[in-house]
């Protein structure tokens, strides 16, 4: 499984969302309106799935799944 379905799949799971409605470049904050304690609820989530430890500096950086996917993918050396 790609790491970009693994997040998909985290986030729609924690967020009660279709899949179709994240899609790669649509802002999880404006578009879907993820809320500050659903982006950390989803920080802790994406750390457990991918054994990674994310710094404020990075989570500054999630706007877009492929936001999510870059800081991830560094991480994680994928």
């Amino acid at each position: 499984m790609e790491i970009r379905d693994k997040i998909r799949g985290t986030l729609v799971k924690l967020l009660s969302i279709k899949p179709e409605e994240l899609k790669d470049d649509v802002s999880l904050q404006d578009s879907i309106g993820v809320d500050s304690t659903e982006m950390i609820e989803a920080v802790i989530a994406l750390e457990k799935e991918f054994g990674t430890k994310l710094s404020p500096k990075d989570i500054t950086k999630f706007s877009t799944l492929q936001d999510i996917e870059s800081v991830i993918k560094g991480k994680t050396n994928q």
